[in-house]
This record gives structure tokens, sequence and C-alpha cells, in this order.
């Protein structure tokens, strides 16, 4: 399988931009992430191909540093804007477009971040898609997508499955095999990040919980996804990873819960990952508070 890869690089580069959605990259990871998202939608499977390649295929054009496309880092924003997009809206020519131009704009973004080597993780995605969000509610009457309209829950509600839901739910799928099969694709790159998302989604679970947020909500992943996030970019072998994990949790959780039960962003699409954004921005700059302290 390496040198089929290795003939026809870009498909490698776009199974890796996938699976660095969950800071993973690795292409059989991205290929499961592939399998849950066409599971929960076909539409979803071709919006994240899609976005994917344009974001990856955009890299290429402008020639940003090879060893950086080749490691996924301009496809997982780009990914996101495609089964985001596909996800809130009906797939009309118009959101096809976007999911293609988003995803592009997605590695433009990124590059400018990496550049200034300012790490924004899922940032891109998100300033993209609450202007798509906004832009589309205000200026179109594009209905929602079958997923959304739906509300689709999971079947069981047991402390596993929340957890595997909340896997699910970085990537817009609410079905309880395809959070199992991220997790497992999480789990064959790298196991710490999975035991470590998985023990995310359990405190995230749990703090939400003593918020007094919905139980069933609860029970989706949707307030765990960002937590597995946090959970995963601190992850490691070290004690003090555990800190540090269970500090970008927390902080993450409470900024969750702060905008969701605020409605703060709900006329941009919600709050996406940006409570995993935030609440890991806070945390790295205590880590380098930490570290000067400490020297």
């Amino acid at each position: 399988m390496d040198e089929f890869f290795k003939k026809i690089p870009f498909i490698d580069n776009v199974l890796k931009g996938i699976g660095q959605i969950m800071l993973q990259e690795n292409r059989w990871t991205g290929l499961l992430f592939l399998i849950g998202i066409f599971m929960g939608s076909w539409q979803g499977g071709v919006a994240v191909l899609l976005s994917t390649a344009a974001g990856t295929f955009t890299a290429m054009k402008l020639r940003y540093d090879q060893s950086q496309i080749n490691a996924g880092l301009y496809g997982f924003s780009a990914a996101l804007v495609g089964v985001a997009l596909s996800f809130v809206f009906q797939t009309t020519l118009l959101i096809w477009v976007l999911i293609v131009l988003g995803g592009a704009l997605a590695a433009i973004i990124q590059h400018f971040f990496i550049q200034k080597k300012i790490p924004v993780f899922t940032f891109p995605f998100i300033i993209i898609t609450w202007v798509c969000v906004f832009a589309l509610h205000q200026l179109t009457q594009i209905p929602p997508s079958a997923a959304v309209a739906a509300s689709i829950e999971p079947v069981d509600y047991d402390d596993f499955l929340t957890c595997t839901n909340a896997f699910g739910e970085v990537i817009f799928q609410g079905g309880v095999l395809s959070g199992v099969i991220f997790f497992i694709a999480v789990f064959i790159s790298s196991p710490v990040a999975a035991l470590y998302g998985f023990l995310g989604a359990i405190l995230g679970s749990y703090v939400s919980h003593m918020h007094g947020e919905p139980i069933d909500k609860i029970h989706m992943g949707l307030f765990g996804f960002n937590a597995v996030l946090s959970a995963i970019v601190f992850s490691g072998f070290k004690k003090i990873d555990g800190i540090w994990v269970f500090m970008a949790v927390v902080l993450t959780v409470l900024i969750d819960d702060y905008l969701v039960d605020n409605n703060t962003l709900n006329a941009v699409g919600g709050v996406l990952t940006f409570p995993f954004v935030a609440g890991t921005w806070i945390t790295l700059l205590l880590q380098k508070v930490f570290i000067k302290v400490k020297g």
C-alpha cells in the first residue's frame, strides 16, 4: 500500500488532512474518518473529500512547504468546512461551490498562521463557516439538511457511548457507529491520544452535567467533542501531561457551556470548535508562564 500512496501522493495528503481533524498524521485514521462520515450521509462524505482536496490542491499550487502539505496541515480545516456546510444546509449548487471555495480559503488562512508560527488549530474552519452560515441565512432560503431537520439522537445513553458520541460530534456525526469508528481511528494512530480524548469526554460531560446542561445533549456528545480535541492536543506520557489535559478540558467546557447557555453564537451557526481553540490557547499561555517560572 505504501507504494500505491507514493505513486499518488495527493490521495495520501488528502487522507492525512482528514486525519488531522483530530491531530493525527495518519492516512488510515483519515480513511476511517471518511468511512464514518459516509455512513452518516453520502453528501457529507463527498463534501469532505471535495473540500480537503481543494485545500490540499491550493496549498500545492501556491507552493507551500511540501512537508506541511504531506503532513495534511492544509486539509483539516478545509475538511471541516466541507462537512459543516453539508451538515447545516441541503446541498444545493451554491453549497457545493462554497464547499470547494471554502476549502481553498481555509488552506490560505491556515498558511498565514503557520507562517506566523501561531497555533490556530481549527480556527480557519471556524471563521469561514461562521461567515458562510450567517450570510446564507441572511441572503438565501436554503433549507436545513435532513440531518439537522431529523435531529439525530444516539440509540443508547450509557456512559461509554456518551464518550464515543463526543468523538463522532467532532466531525458532525450523530450516529453511534461513526463515533466508535472515530475512536478506533484515533486509537490506531495514537492510543494515548484516544484514551486521553475518551477521558476528556467523560470530564467534559461531567462538568456540563454539573452546570445543568440538557442530559440528552450531553449523551449525544454535544458537550464533549470540544473536550476530546483539547485532551488530544495535550496528551502524552508524562505525568504533567495529565495536568495540562485536565486544565485544558475544564477551561474548554466552561467556555463551551457559557457560550451555549447565552446563545452567543447562534446567529453564525453555533460554537463549532471555538471552545476547543479558546481553551487550548489559554492553556498554552499558562504553559509558557509555567515554563518561565520554573526556568
